[in-house]
C-alpha cells in the first residue's frame, strides 16, 4: 500500500471513529436530556443543606481533622447513632435518614465526613486505608459519644469502617456499642466483583484498574479535565452503578454524581488498594453480641447481594434484608424502607440494653 493510500485509510478510520464518537455523544445527551425533563418529585429536595445543631472537628491519631455534624440534644436519653458514609460520598448521603430521625429523634445523631472526603482534612496516601478509617471512627466515638450506648450505621466503605473497628476493638461490641447496621457493604474479595459487567471481563478489569489508578495518582490533572468533559456520561454511569431502577429520580442521580465529582481523582486512586486488600470476615464474629442489620439491594453492582449473604451467615443473629430491585445507594433509592429497618434496629438495641441493665 502506498503512503497516499495508507494516509487515506487512516483518515477514513479516523472519520468513522469521529462519526461514531459524535453519534455516541449525541445519543448520550439525548438519553440524559429525556431523563432530566420528566417530572421529578425529588427536584426541590434540599440536598447538601440540612442544618446541624452542632458542627465540630475531630482530630484523628495522625492529625487529620474530620468534619462532624451533630443533630439532637448533646446529652440524650436514647442512644447516640453514628453514621459512616461510603467511598466518594460524604455525610450528606444520609439526607433522608437525617430528616426522618430529626423529626422524632431517638437520641443524638452524629454524621461525619471520612478522611479526604467532603469537608474533612486530606489524608496521606499511606493512611488511605480501611484500617485507618476504623481508628478514625474510634476518634469520633471518643469525642462525640464518650458515654452511653452507641448504634453504628455504615454504608459501603462506612460498613467496612465498622468492621475495621470490630477487628481492632472487639471489646466495644456488646458493651459500648449496642447495635450495628451494615448497608450495601462487603467483608472482602472486591477485586473479584464484576461491577455489573460480564463475568468474562473481570480478569481484564482486575489487571487494568490498578494501572488506571496509578495513572490517576501520577497525573490527576489529566483525569480531572477528562472527568469535567464527560458530565452526561457521568450521569449515566451514576444511574447505572448506583441505582437499580431505570426510572430513578434524576435529582437523586445528580446528587450522587455531584458527591463523586467533588472527590479528587487522586483520592479515588489512593483508596483503591485498600479495597483490594480488605478482608474482615473474621472480625464479623463479634457482631453476634449485638443486634445487627445487614441490608443490600438485589441489583447492587458494587457490593453484590452475595456479599451480604456471606456476612449474614457469619453473624447468625443478624437480620438480613434483601431489597428487591434496589442498587448500591439503597438508603436514597428506598429511603423509607431503609429508615423503617433502622428504626426497628434501634428498638432491638434499646431492648437489648434494657435486658442487660
Amino acid at each position: 500500500m502506498t503512503a497516499k493510500k495508507r494516509a487515506g485509510a487512516v483518515g477514513a478510520v479516523a472519520g468513522v471513529l469521529a462519526v461514531g464518537a459524535a453519534a455516541g455523544l449525541a445519543a448520550e445527551r439525548y438519553a440524559v436530556g429525556r431523563a432530566r425533563l420528566r417530572p421529578d418529585p425529588e427536584a426541590r429536595e434540599p440536598f447538601f443543606s440540612l442544618a446541624a445543631d452542632r458542627v465540630r472537628q475531630v482530630v484523628c491519631d495522625d492529625g487529620v481533622r474530620l468534619h462532624v455534624e451533630e443533630v439532637g440534644p448533646d446529652r440524650a436519653d436514647g442512644p447516640t447513632v453514628v453514621f459512616a458514609h461510603g467511598y466518594t460520598q460524604e455525610l450528606a448521603v444520609w439526607h433522608y435518614q437525617r430528616q426522618a430521625f430529626s423529626a422524632d429523634n431517638p437520641g443524638k445523631l452524629v454524621f461525619y465526613d471520612q478522611r479526604s472526603h467532603g469537608r474533612s482534612g486530606r489524608s496521606t496516601p499511606d493512611r488511605s486505608t480501611i484500617d485507618q478509617l476504623g481508628r478514625d471512627l474510634l476518634a469520633v466515638l471518643d469525642a462525640c459519644a464518650p458515654d452511653g450506648p452507641v448504634v453504628l450505621v455504615g454504608h459501603s466503605m462506612g460498613g467496612m469502617t465498622i468492621m475495621a473497628l470490630a477487628d481492632q476493638h472487639p471489646e466495644l461490641f456488646g458493651t459500648r456499642i449496642t447495635g450495628v447496621a451494615l448497608l450495601s457493604t462487603s467483608t472482602g474479595k472486591l477485586a473479584q466483583a464484576a461491577f455489573g459487567l460480564p463475568s468474562a471481563v473481570v480478569p481484564v478489569t482486575s489487571r487494568v484498574l490498578p494501572l488506571l489508578t496509578r495513572g490517576m495518582r501520577r497525573r490527576p490533572q489529566v483525569f480531572e479535565r477528562g472527568r469535567r468533559l464527560g458530565t452526561d456520561l457521568a450521569f449515566l454511569l451514576s444511574r447505572s452503578w448506583a441505582f437499580g431502577a431505570k426510572d430513578v429520580s434524576p435529582a437523586l442521580v445528580e446528587f450522587v454524581e455531584k458527591m463523586t465529582a467533588s472527590t479528587p481523582v487522586d483520592v479515588i486512586a489512593e483508596f483503591y488498594e485498600t479495597f483490594v486488600d480488605h478482608d474482615k470476615l473474621e472480625a464479623l464474629r463479634v457482631l453476634d453480641a449485638v443486634p445487627t442489620l445487614v441490608l443490600c439491594g438485589t441489583k447492587d453492582k458494587l457490593t453484590p447481594i452475595e456479599h451480604s449473604r456471606v456476612m449474614a451467615e457469619a453473624v447468625p443473629t443478624a437480620q438480613l434484608v434483601e431489597v428487591e430491585g434496589a442498587g448500591h445507594m439503597v438508603q436514597l433509592e428506598r429511603a423509607p424502607l431503609v429508615t423503617l429497618h433502622l428504626r426497628a434496629l434501634l428498638r432491638r438495641a434499646e431492648s437489648s440494653v434494657a435486658r442487660t441493665a
